[in-house]
């Protein structure tokens, strides 16, 4: 039969509930009644939700047959606007180039320009391409060509640039590999990977798995590595040929291996150089570890157009004050940071004082509009904020922030080039403006996929449903988004247990299977929540029949098996999980985290007035009543960029220049007040040497 619909207008002054749709039979036919709140709904939210509905109803009578889920909720003109118009990213890049090639032809315009800079050495782009040439022949000679995976685990250094260009050069695929990951985690990545050479540095060879495969020490080696040419090579590599593989957390207990293309690389870089245009005169901070994609564009983006690179020195990402300075001694002009790190930086201030920076990029967290106004206060650059999954190449969306932003957190904004993005249900139908949806996204910059999972990758990475080409894919996100009335997108949160915390990638599901694996513990659950500051930390649960099982021995077994940041900060030992009644964990039923940063020695109450003042630092930040002095501060609760905020308020107490390795070193209070009587013995006995240099000169003149 035919369907007809008209709509009319209904004024009423009160809504009883938030949102109701009354039906009613009359002999015009079914008269419908939206009645909302208008706190929460604006009109045109409410007169497109009525027009899908009218559309759906529609598709039911034409469909009859058709299960409803299944059924259209948008009209052909919303599908042709959210599938094709805002899907409208075509753009030209080279797309037979490699990163490597892009970089040599940097090379041939400005080859004394100073390239790459490190604490007091520097490099111009001559001699850092004949550097990694050198290396890069010296790797062939090894066998590395293209799809053949080097390993390379270095510090932040000279060497780490060196390295990765070498090895692209080489035709080969680069692995990161963090020296401060676990011994047993190094060894998993170079099995999985089949890692063929590893470059690494003579200082970590004591921190390497016992069986490694062929090795080249940077330092050891130089002298061999630089007898060969530091003329460009030809491989014979190819744009779709591998440039990366890097590993992320995976939830079945093992991380997994994400397969990066040249082309995909290509991509991002030249959209970034296009859209974010650098200077010669622009120099950008490279501070992010490089086993996290965010780092790549950091390398690549001022090599590229002859701008200047910017190494961090190890470690230097997790210390604000560090930071602050190598920015206004370097006059750095683009940096990026986690909105985490950003906040503690606007909240002392620091920020204020960088004058020379032009941009600052935000990923890895949503980021809150507070946090860009708190920026605007302080500085005269421009934020912007980017998304992107490990399996997407770095970036996929990106939103400049400005000031009308109606939101509580700042979009992701709309697709780079080259880049679709579907919002769609479970059914892979596309979901209206303003609806929640899961996202996915097709495009260039699509990883192959994992590297030795297969299942996996057919599970992530599917054919395109809106493409007639067999050949395009989308990855699915697992993020849950929605489309903004402008065509920007908001980011709402995860659909499962994967979390961000400090920028880091965690799936929770691998740190419950390690937990597993110890032999006193029969159950564990893990979950990602909020301290009183706002933090995102994390809280095991576990069930142990053994009553001598302590909180230190698990922390413990962790660290031989995960990164620090995937360590809980806290633990509590349960009888039973709690279960919902289909048997799954109920994680709302879990006991509240607070007050179980337990400590797992003696409560020692400070003794001396530097030590109350630690002290009382210590439970300002933390959160807690009370701190005994030898408590660890990493093991009550404590992250790197807490104890950044530390070492900050302790230096302006009591005016000393406490490192922070200093506090990693000795995270206690009794250490760090130990170390501050330190601080001040040096400065006592310089005060003294200069009063007792001052008063000979002035005898002298007498």
């Amino acid at each position: 039969p035919d369907l007809s619909l008209s709509q009319f207008n209904q004024h009423s002054t009160i809504a009883k509930f938030d949102l109701t749709l009354s039906m009613m039979e009359t002999d015009m036919g079914l008269v419908g009644r939206w009645e909302y709140n208008t706190d929460l709904f604006d009109g045109s939210t409410i007169a497109r939700m009525a027009t899908h509905f009218q559309n759906l109803l529609s598709a039911i009578v034409d469909n009859p047959q058709q299960v409803v889920s299944e059924l259209p909720l948008l009209s052909a003109e919303e599908r042709h606007q959210l599938l094709v118009e805002w899907n409208d990213t075509a753009s030209d890049y080279p797309t037979d180039k490699c990163i490597h090639q892009l970089f040599s032809e940097q090379v041939e315009k400005t080859p004394d320009a100073i390239a790459v800079v490190f604490e007091q050495q520097q490099l111009t782009y001559h001699q850092l391409n004949q550097r990694a040439n050198q290396l890069a022949h010296h790797l062939l000679s090894m066998g590395v060509g293209p799809e053949v995976l080097v390993g390379i685990c270095v510090e932040r250094s000279i060497q780490m640039v060196v390295g990765l260009l070498g090895i692209l050069k080489a035709g080969g695929a680069y692995v990161p590999l963090d020296p401060n990951y676990p011994r047993e985690r190094l060894s998993y990545m170079l099995a999985d990977a089949g890692v063929e050479v590893l470059l690494t540095q003579q200082s970590l060879l004591e921190s390497l798995p016992s069986h490694t495969p062929r090795m080249v020490c940077f330092d050891s080696d130089w002298g061999a590595i630089e007898q060969h040419s530091g003329e460009n090579l030809d491989v014979g590599v190819h744009s779709n040929n591998l440039a990366y593989v890097i590993y992320t957390s995976g939830s079945t207990g093992k991380p997994k291996g994400v397969a990066i293309s040249h082309q995909a690389l290509a991509n991002h870089m030249c959209w970034m150089g296009q859209t974010f245009p650098l200077t010669k005169l622009d120099k950008v901070l490279q501070k992010t570890p490089f086993s996290f994609d965010a780092s790549i564009w950091e390398f690549y983006a001022p090599l590229l157009v002859g701008a200047q690179l910017v190494i961090a020195k190890p470690e230097g990402h997790q210390d604000s004050d560090y930071l602050i300075e190598v920015i206004n001694q370097q006059k750095i002009t683009v940096l990026q940071l986690v909105p985490s790190l950003l906040r503690m930086l606007l909240e002392t201030r620091n920020l204020a004082i960088c004058q020379y920076l032009k941009r600052v990029f935000c990923g890895g967290e949503p980021l809150p509009v507070e946090l860009y106004c708190l920026f605007k206060q302080q500085s005269q650059a421009t934020l912007h904020n980017l998304y992107g999954p490990t399996e997407a190449c770095i970036d996929t969306h990106f939103y400049t922030c400005h000031a009308r932003i109606s939101q509580n957190t700042i979009p992701i904004g709309r697709p780079i080039v080259n880049t679709q993005t579907y919002i769609l249900d479970p059914n892979l139908q596309p979901v209206p403006i303003g609806v929640p949806g899961e996202l996915y996204i097709g495009g260039d910059g699509l990883a192959r996929g994992y590297l030795n999972r297969p299942e996996l990758t057919s599970e992530k990475f599917i054919p395109n449903p809106f493409s007639n080409s067999k050949s395009q894919r989308l990855y699915k996100t697992g993020d849950l988004v929605r489309y903004l009335q402008d065509g920007n997108i908001e980011f709402i949160g995860r659909i499962d247990n994967q979390v961000k915390i400090r920028g880091f990638r965690i799936e929770l599901g691998e740190i419950e299977s390690v937990l597993s694996t110890h032999p006193q513990i029969q159950q564990s659950v893990v979950i990602a929540t909020e301290d009183i500051h706002g933090n995102k930390r994390l809280v095991a649960y576990v069930v142990s029949e053994s009553e001598s099982l302590s909180t230190n021995q698990v922390r413990e077994f962790l660290k031989q098996k995960l990164p620090n940041y995937m360590v809980p900060s806290a633990f509590v030992t349960l009888e039973t999980l709690p279960l919902t009644p289909n048997g799954k964990v109920d994680r709302k039923s879990l006991p509240a985290p607070d007050g179980v940063f337990t400590s797992v020695v003696e409560y020692v109450a400070p003794r001396t007035p530097t030590e109350e003042i630690i002290a009382k630092i210590f439970t300002n930040v933390l959160g807690m009543p009370d701190v005994g002095i030898h408590d660890n501060f990493f093991e009550i609760g404590g992250h790197s960029l807490l104890a950044t905020q530390v070492v900050s308020r302790i230096q302006q107490a009591f005016e000393q220049k406490l490192m922070l390795q200093a506090f990693f070193e000795s995270p206690t209070i009794a250490g760090i007040a130990q170390s501050i009587e330190v601080l001040r013995k040096i400065a006592q006995d310089q005060s003294t040497s200069i009063s007792e240099t001052e008063q000979e000169y002035e005898d002298g003149l007498l």
